[in-house]
């Protein structure tokens, strides 16, 4: 359930990038792609990593007075952090707005309002995974998402403008803020906290916020570089082929949430051969999707932008596609080895890994993005997630081993595939269908024909998530 719900508010994303690339300048639209960076960013810092305390130390409990007093401990914490944020963000409105968003400071002042909401809303959508009510979870993170979706795109097709689409924003964040409070307060009652265990909790919790922040840097503090040194218009170029090619990680979606709770079962009964098994071979079937989507990705980049944006933007950002492809393909892997280090509670090297990654991430970007653009960009990004991804190796492979000839079959069967792509040469959307169609029959049957694929692989695939 929570593995569709994630799924669907990756679509949104590009949902969205049609109705919004269409009906904006590409000015607006840039600003846009800035206030999700900064809503992506901000409760990494303001929550001060208490909601994943939250699910640690009160996801056992049954308890409702303890209970009682832990949520509304967290949640007076976290509601003080970010309304100091949000006022530091409304006091230099002006200073924000010249920096990122072209000098509307009317959409700096209503961001801070949409910070205040999203930090608190991404606490409160803890609450649910804490007690693992997944149900209310899943429907909560899709209302705020689709309700966003829905208010958004009617305002940009009713050609208001990027003021009006972000006052949409907020009345999302603020309806499912008040929907999510009212039934947590329905089903705990309310109290008000003694603080008792605060000083345990952000003991526990601060210390995550430089991996958060790190992993943040990685996948989207070039925006804010290309708005500083470019200007807003040339995030609107580079974001669509981000988003564009960093689809392929919702083919991620069911090996991150089946591997961290089917390998510990096996991991602690010292059953290591079937740990390894089962991350050689998720492994090997993120990939078997993984390097065709990017191949396929990257030939037809050009053509779904025309399609899905402006030949404007397509012209300026469909270089971005392959690179982000390859990066995301190479996120990927990593995603699945890293589950050894969570294993063997390396948890601090994971956070070296990003804040190291980080680092060189965004000194290369203020480097390199100024003089040589949005190419910069995304090629400092794929830098970061190919050192993330070596360092990692080196600690999972008494675990991990590639299956080397698989992916060259997968290469090879990719690259005839995308031959076949480039002869149809589409243009249009149902062109483009048609040759996503016949390229998948293509590259799976050669597949087959290469014997890439064995059928104890499928059992041993099938049972790894059957069982859950």
């Amino acid at each position: 359930m929570v593995g569709i719900a994630n799924l669907l508010v990756a679509l949104s994303s590009l949902i969205l990038l049609p109705i919004l690339t269409k009906n904006f300048s590409i000015d607006d639209y840039g600003i846009w792609v800035q206030i999700n960076t900064t809503i992506a960013l901000l409760p990494n810092l303001t929550t001060l990593g208490l909601p994943f305390t939250m699910v640690r130390f009160l996801s056992a409990e049954t308890d409702k007075k303890i209970i009682q007093e832990g949520f509304y401990s967290i949640f007076s914490m976290v509601l003080i952090a970010t309304f100091i944020v949000s006022l530091l963000l409304l006091i230099f409105s002006k200073q924000i707005a010249l920096a990122i968003f072209n000098g509307n400071v009317n959409v700096a002042i209503i961001l801070s309002a949409i910070v205040f909401l999203a930090c608190l809303n991404a606490l409160l959508l803890n609450y649910f995974r804490t007690f693992q009510e997944m149900k209310k979870y899943s429907f909560f993170l899709l209302m705020q998402t689709y309700l966003g979706v829905a208010i958004v795109s009617y305002l940009a097709l009713g050609g208001y403008g990027i003021y009006m689409v972000s006052l949409g924003l907020l009345i999302a964040n603020f309806i499912t803020f008040l929907a999510m409070f009212a039934l947590i307060i329905w089903s705990i009652g309310f109290k008000i906290p003694k603080f008792r265990n605060i000083r345990e909790y952000l003991s526990f919790g601060v210390p995550t916020i430089p991996g958060n922040l790190s992993s943040w840097i990685v996948n989207s503090s070039d925006r804010y570089v290309i708005g500083i040194f470019l200007s807003a218009a040339f995030v609107g170029y580079y974001s669509p082929g981000y988003t564009l090619g960093y689809s392929i990680s919702m083919l991620m979606a069911p090996f991150s949430l089946l591997l961290p709770s089917v390998l510990p079962q096996y991991y602690d009964k010292n059953n290591m051969e079937k740990v390894s098994s089962f991350l050689n071979y998720s492994t090997k079937y993120f990939l078997l999707v993984a390097i065709p989507a990017a191949f396929g990705l990257s030939i037809l980049s050009k053509p779904l932008l025309n399609v899905l944006t402006t030949p404007d933007i397509a012209l300026n950002g469909y270089l971005i596609t392959p690179i982000t492809a390859l990066s995301t393909l190479i996120f990927g892997v990593y995603a699945i080895i890293s589950n050894v280090l969570v294993l063997e509670k390396k948890t601090k090297v994971i956070g070296t890994i990003w804040i190291i990654a980080a680092t060189m991430n965004l000194i290369l970007n203020i480097l390199l993005v100024p003089f040589f653009g949005i190419i910069a960009a995304a090629a400092t990004t794929l830098m970061a997630y190919i050192v993330a991804f070596i360092i990692s190796l080196k600690f999972s492979t008494k675990f991990f081993n590639f299956d080397y000839k698989f992916i060259l079959k997968s290469i090879t069967a990719s690259t005839i595939m995308s031959a076949i792509i480039l002869f149809i040469n589409p243009q249009n959307l149902m062109n483009i269908i048609i040759a996503i169609v016949i390229s998948i029959i293509v590259y799976f049957g050669l597949i087959l024909v290469m014997k890439g694929i064995k059928q104890d692989e499928f059992k041993l695939f099938k049972a790894m998530f059957g069982k859950n």
